[in-house]
């Protein structure tokens, strides 16, 4: 009986060029098939992301907002700024601190505070040996002694021993063509450090070069004395600088209300008002050249757009006419954003000052401030606000899908590793085919040559 490979239903020719297969390739295609409900996972995680982006964003915009709007609120922000102004700012400078009241004062400088000082006739030099002896001097009401012995007998080692010690003087030496000098300045100005030098058996020979006398002003009449020429007293919380006198000058000073701070402060509200508004707009786009969102869908946006919306058009009754920030001059456009109408703000801020003040800090149920201060902590609160809570469920998902996507990965190894212990078990197979189908064909050959 003849048999052949033909017989075994096997081609030789297949048989002799017999190849292995690609494992890896096999086993890509396989765990990539597998993977379909990773790649969407993936996909949620991604859209996760971009959501969380898109949140922190708005909740920045939101915190920023809060900070802005604080500066209008609070009792100590803005509204309680205050500038000074001096009609004569060479003959007196001023500061205000808050809690000054609002005024304006007339102020007249006789004489500024003086700071009292001596010198000595000159010596050859400063290094030149002076005769022992003592001196007093006087500082206001006080005398101090100062003996000349072998320990400081030079200008030098005097006015050195001088401040070294605590008598409220300032000593030096004065170089010029004709020698060394002492000069001796009163470290207090005014009557209190006038300086006197009242007895002198020194040899150095003193001359008092200015007296200390106090500073003679008034204040809307009223006569003023002051040792220094910052005078902190004569005004509540107002810090005088005397620069110069002018007996015949009267100075004004207003006292008023910094509108300059509180217009700054209202043009920053509204723009971190816009920046949130315009963030919250782009993600409802639909239009042909953009598309919506992430958050075009989260119930959140829609709550954040409404509660600003509410915010800006929030009114009050009565206030002489100052109800919303509409009557302020800070309007809104049909996009939720709003502009300031500059005249109109300062002709408020001029004319009703007090109003508008009234109706950023009143604290009452339903003021401005504590509305919109609940509204935005409603949003951004650390723990139960709007924004927040969507982060957290945001984080939340992200780590499940993390997890899921992890644990499907290890899933995933281990069946590689089989799959390729398998295929590979195949490819050898199929790599040792050749040989085997050559050894089937040596054993027919053999058969085939027995019968014959």
């Amino acid at each position: 009986m003849s048999t052949s490979l033909a017989n075994l239903n096997m081609n030789q020719t297949s048989a002799t060029q017999g190849t292995g297969i690609d494992v890896t390739s096999i086993v890509d295609q396989i765990i990539y098939s597998e993977q379909a409900s990773e790649r969407i996972w993936q996909q949620q995680q991604a859209s996760l992301a971009t959501q969380a982006a898109s949140l922190n964003f708005l909740n920045s915009g939101v915190q920023a907002l809060q900070t802005a709007l604080f500066s209008l609120t609070d009792l100590t922000g803005s509204f309680s700024s205050q500038t000074v102004s001096s009609s004569q700012p060479s003959i007196v400078a001023a500061s205000v601190q808050s809690g000054a009241a609002n005024g304006v004062h007339s102020l007249v400088v006789q004489n500024l505070a003086t700071v009292s000082s001596y010198y000595t006739d000159p010596v050859t030099s400063s290094s030149t040996t002076l005769d022992s002896g003592t001196i007093s001097v006087g500082v206001g009401t006080t005398s101090h002694d100062i003996t000349i012995d072998s320990s400081n007998n030079t200008l030098d080692q005097l006015a050195a021993y001088i401040n070294s010690q605590d008598y409220g003087v300032q000593a030096s030496v004065i170089n010029d063509a004709s020698g060394a000098r002492l000069a001796l300045v009163s470290k207090t100005s005014g009557a209190a450090g006038d300086l006197n030098v009242t007895a002198n058996s020194s040899g150095l020979n003193f001359h008092k070069s200015a007296a200390g006398v106090d500073a003679q002003f008034t204040v809307d009449g009223v006569p003023l004395t002051s040792g220094t020429n910052t005078v902190t007293s004569a005004i509540p919380n107002v810090t005088l600088n005397l620069l110069t006198a002018a007996p015949s000058t009267p100075v004004t000073l207003t006292i008023a209300a910094n509108t300059a701070a509180v217009t700054q402060a209202i043009n920053n509200f509204v723009s971190a008002y816009n920046s949130v508004m315009t963030a919250v707009n782009s993600q409802f786009k639909t239009d042909a050249n953009s598309s919506a969102g992430p958050l075009a869908s989260n119930s959140a946006l829609r709550s954040l757009q409404s509660s600003l919306l509410s915010d800006a058009t929030f009114s009050i009754a009565g206030n002489n006419g100052i109800v919303n920030l509409a009557s302020l001059g800070v309007d809104m456009a049909n996009d939720g954003t709003l502009s300031v109408d500059t005249t109109k703000l300062n002709d408020a801020l001029t004319n009703h000052f007090a109003d508008v003040q009234t109706f950023f800090q009143s604290v009452s149920a339903d003021g401005f401030a504590t509305n919109v201060k609940n509204n935005l902590n409603g949003l951004v609160g650390p723990t139960s606000g709007l924004l927040a809570l969507n982060l957290n469920e945001n984080s939340s998902n992200q780590k499940m899908l993390t997890q899921m996507i992890n644990d499907f990965e290890d899933r995933l190894t281990l069946r590689r590793q089989l799959l390729t212990t398998q295929y590979s078990q195949v490819d050898t197979m199929l790599r040792q085919y050749p040989l085997m189908v050559q050894q089937i064909q040596a054993q027919i050959n053999s058969i085939s040559s027995l019968g014959k």
